[in-house]
């Protein structure tokens, strides 16, 4: 089990490894807030209780650079790990298929990376598309890609307890936490 991990300001941040949280605790950087009491962390001479969330002690800056990348995993989360050419879930693909990154407008011919240029797509769709545009290719989108909102893109692949997810709808609110509890986005792309 692992750990939320909340700035000053009770943002959540990230799921550290237990092991983690504890060593910021003992190095006072952050304060225990929830805990498993079932399970400890004992050593000779320490003996803490197992952190669910923690809270840090100083408010850490996140540039908002940093928080809206395009990483596979996050892709693959937004676009509910479905292709977006034929609509095959990753379930339902066989063999060495497998989902990967297309880009919409390829790079090749001057495409970008960002968020509104790139799908998920299932290894033969995208082999299928090549460096083509998805009509040149005889392909159409299911759905017109934007960029996530910042609580799915954060959250989607992560698997948090309930005692985690009542800080997360705490600070972001009720449709926050249902977005992490079905890991979709909502149909009006916020």
């Amino acid at each position: 089990m692992a750990c939320l991990a909340l700035n000053a300001s009770f943002e959540p941040l990230t799921i550290v490894p237990a092991r983690r949280a504890v060593r910021l605790v003992l190095d006072r950087k952050a304060e225990i807030l929830e805990v498993d009491e079932a399970r400890r962390f004992r050593s000779e001479r320490e003996d803490v209780p197992f952190p669910v969330v923690i809270r840090l002690v100083r408010f850490v800056h996140v540039p908002r650079r940093f928080r809206r990348q395009v990483t596979n995993t996050f892709l693959f989360a937004r676009d509910d790990y479905t292709c977006q050419y034929c609509g095959r879930h990753r379930r339902e693909l066989k063999g060495r298929q497998f989902l990967t990154r297309d880009h919409i407008f390829p790079v090749s011919r001057g495409g970008g990376n960002g968020w509104d240029n790139v799908v998920t797509a299932c290894s033969p769709c995208n082999n299928r598309k090549g460096n083509r545009l998805p009509e040149e290719a005889g392909l159409a989108l299911e759905r017109t890609p934007t960029e996530p909102n910042h609580v799915h893109l954060v959250w989607a692949v992560r698997k948090v307890t309930p005692i985690q997810a009542k800080y997360i709808q705490m600070f972001y609110g009720d449709e926050a936490l249902d977005l992490v509890r079905s890991g979709r986005e909502p149909d009006a792309r916020t």
